[in-house]
């Protein structure tokens, strides 16, 4: 196996440096849970040098040209270009994703860098904006600038695009930053500092620590830092909201879900089936959209539910690196712990299993992919986030039941719905409670698009203009005629 270890995991003013956090993070191969690779921890002093390194550079760097930052996006793009090959076993052996997981997950970010270098350079054709002040004697304009530098925290399910949709934006829009990537999987946003300095991105305008919990503190807390962008879980994202409370600063949080996905009675069945099973097993579940909850109309539960079961016997779960994988490991020995508890709790309330509902024999974090019937709507299965490959559902009568039951939750990220008519479709669309809708497709995401979520799902959004949006400030002149 590749030697991954790496003695620099901090990544400080463009110089590689040794975490002196005094801990040492051990990266497992969640395939059979032995450790691969060793990390050395960012200390809270490093973390204050880090945001100090943005802060420094973020005033030339704020000031350069939309075409110069334009171009060291796609510096970066290039970068994870020319690592295609290493970033995407680095996924497999780290992530325990399916290669083809791997794959787009690369080609995602990479789409990520490319797009907003393009959005910034269409921007600067026309930065200012005139408003009307309803006559008078004065003119007004808005200018959007940069909001200085930030702090990135990202976790371990999509490492490589969920660092992209953050770092991309930020240092679009003139912003520098720090980045923390997560202690599970702190090895492939490495690269970002590799790539800086091969681009000769200048110094201090990336940054990034490694490390746990304290660090993300450090991190939230560090007082040079003028905005946090979080994407994680509700408990974690709002101790980075409470912290960044005490001095007011803004903050964008993508936060958990429990999204739901509608089939209506006439619904093309081989489409639904293709729409549920990759909304809930891709990536293991280990998904913020999830579409975990399953409704289907009463006159086609029978047949798509039998149509589910048989995929999911035909499912080949095991290692990325095996000849056939469907579905790998769940990412952490945690994951695993918690996504066991809810089996436990679904067994001892009586849920309806058709599929799964346990965790796989033998060496490695895997779980069965799993199918529940009927699920009541008070079950921890049903309500909370689980993250992990299981799926409730529940049948439904008519569409304003069908709405009843998605929208009855505290989380509103994402929602899907698998109908015949468009025009229905649109409709029930449009009623759901949730920030992306996605109508007979499994799940896409472009970089056009907004990701973000309503309710307890997070604050703001992330990528298309409204990422961009979120690391700028909107300064309105106002100006005699």
């Amino acid at each position: 196996m590749t030697n991954y270890d790496r003695d620099h995991t901090t990544f400080i003013d463009g110089v590689w440096e040794t975490g002196l956090g005094g801990t040492v993070l051990e990266v497992a191969d969640p395939s059979t849970g032995a450790v691969f690779a060793k990390a050395r921890t960012t200390s809270d002093r490093q973390v204050e040098c880090a945001a100090a390194a943005a802060a420094r550079a973020f005033g030339p760097w704020a000031r350069l040209s939309a075409g110069d930052r334009a171009g060291y996006l796609r510096g970066f793009a290039r970068g994870l270009e020319s690592r295609a090959a290493e970033l995407e076993a680095l996924q497999m052996v780290n992530s325990g994703k399916p290669r083809i997981e791997a794959s787009i997950d690369l080609g995602d970010a990479i789409a990520t860098f490319d797009y907003y270098a393009d959005l910034i350079e269409e921007r600067a054709r026309s930065p200012h904006a005139d408003t009307s002040l309803g006559g008078g004697s004065h003119r007004g304009r808005v200018r959007h600038e940069p909001i200085g530098p930030v702090g990135l925290i990202v976790p371990w399910n999509f490492p490589l695009v969920t660092s992209a949709w953050k770092i991309a934006p930020a240092l679009a829009a003139g912003c520098t930053a720090v980045l923390k990537p997560s202690e599970a999987t702190p090895l492939a946003e490495l690269c970002y500092g590799d790539i800086a300095r091969e681009i000769g991105l200048p110094a201090g305008v990336l940054n990034i620590v490694t490390g746990a919990a304290p660090v993300g503190k450090a991190l939230a807390e560090a007082r040079a830092l003028r905005k946090i962008s979080f994407t994680g879980s509700n408990a974690a994202g709002a101790k980075v909201m409470a912290a960044a409370a005490t001095r007011g600063l803004p903050v964008s949080l993508e936060l958990g879900g429990k999204s739901a996905i509608i089939v209506t009675e006439d619904a093309d069945l081989d489409l639904a089936v293709e729409c549920v099973a990759a909304g809930i097993f891709f990536n293991a579940g280990q998904v913020c959209s999830a579409t975990s909850r399953l409704l289907v109309h009463e006159a086609v539960e029978a047949k798509l539910l039998e149509a589910l079961v048989e995929r999911v016997r035909g499912m080949a779960v095991g290692s990325p690196f095996a000849g056939r994988c469907d579905m790998g490991p769940l990412t952490t020995l945690a994951q695993l712990d918690k996504v066991n508890r809810y089996f436990a709790a679904a067994d001892a309330g009586g849920c309806d299993c058709l599929a799964g509902g346990h965790r796989l024999d033998g060496p490695g974090y895997f779980a069965a992919p799993t199918i529940y019937r009927d699920v009541d709507v008070s079950s921890p299965i049903w309500t909370e986030e689980i993250f992990g490959p299981v799926l409730a559902s529940r049948r439904f009568r008519n569409d304003d039941e069908a709405i009843a039951l998605a929208n009855a939750s505290e989380f509103g990220l994402a929602g899907s719905v698998v109908a015949g008519d468009p025009a229905r479709a649109d409709r029930l669309a449009a009623r759901m409670e949730a920030g992306h809708i996605w109508i007979n497709t499994p799940q896409i995401v472009y970089p056009q698009s907004a990701w973000g979520g309503f309710k307890s799902s997070g604050i703001g959004r992330e990528l298309g203009p409204w990422g961009l949006a979120s690391y700028q400030g909107v300064k309105h002149i106002t100006a005699a005629a």
